[in-house]
């Protein structure tokens, strides 16, 4: 993977607009990659002010692609923000959290030695479609000009409105248990946690988010994506 450098940077690049794939660090958000990428151009080319945007959040616990857009190109950033995306990653079976995933502490703990292979094969197969989702309480979504993680952390209940996703592939790759390994590929405004917790639930079970990667947003792919680490 290519290292991120401003030398790869003109003016024209500035002036014209360009568009790149980033392979997103864990433990950053996609708005620390944007204002990485924004002070380094601005400090090269002596601007102020430049514009830059992503298209599609990450949450800091998860890594992956990240499609970033300089001036004129931030135009078009909903048009990137509609495509399907693609994940990998883990869910971890009988436990639960408040976040649907390792943001939170472990709330709940069940059994899940009746599970098997075959049984993740089938739930997963179920979820294919077009279904309504229901966001976790930890998201930035907003509820009356508030984040929802912000009455979450003051455990303050709310209600959350269900919306429409649709799951066009879902796979599970490996069971070792207490570990799936999957490949979703998702709709816009789907949450993976939230797949997590249906998904053990729906187990008679628990399960969360263990680990999360963004590998292609429409056919762009971490592949061809820089590295800013």
């Amino acid at each position: 993977m290519v290292k991120y450098s401003v030398d790869s940077f003109s003016i024209n690049d500035i002036n014209k607009g360009k568009v790149i794939l980033v392979d997103k660090p864990l433990n950053w958000t996609s708005f620390d990659v944007v204002k990485y990428i924004r002070k380094s151009l601005e400090l090269k080319f002596k601007i102020k002010k430049i514009r830059v945007g992503h298209a599609g959040t990450l949450d800091p616990l998860a890594s992956g692609l990240l499609i970033i857009c300089i001036g004129k190109q931030t135009k078009n950033i909903s048009e990137y923000q509609d495509l399907p995306k693609t994940y990998t990653g883990k869910f971890k079976l009988g436990e639960s959290t408040l976040s649907y995933d390792a943001e939170t502490g472990v709330n709940e703990e069940f059994e899940y030695k009746h599970i098997t292979i075959d049984d993740l094969k089938k739930l997963a197969n179920e979820f294919i479609g077009v279904n309504m989702q229901k966001p976790p309480i930890f998201s930035a979504i907003k509820r009356d000009g508030i984040r929802l993680y912000a009455y979450a952390r003051e455990n303050r209940k709310i209600e959350i409105d269900e919306r429409e996703i649709h799951i066009y592939n879902f796979e599970i790759l490996d069971f070792i248990p207490p570990f799936i390994k999957f490949k979703i590929k998702c709709s816009k405004g789907t949450y993976i946690r939230s797949i997590a917790n249906d998904f053990g639930k729906r187990l008679n079970s628990g399960s969360y988010l263990y680990e999360l990667k963004r590998t292609k947003i429409g056919e762009f792919s971490v592949l061809n994506a820089i590295d800013i680490k």
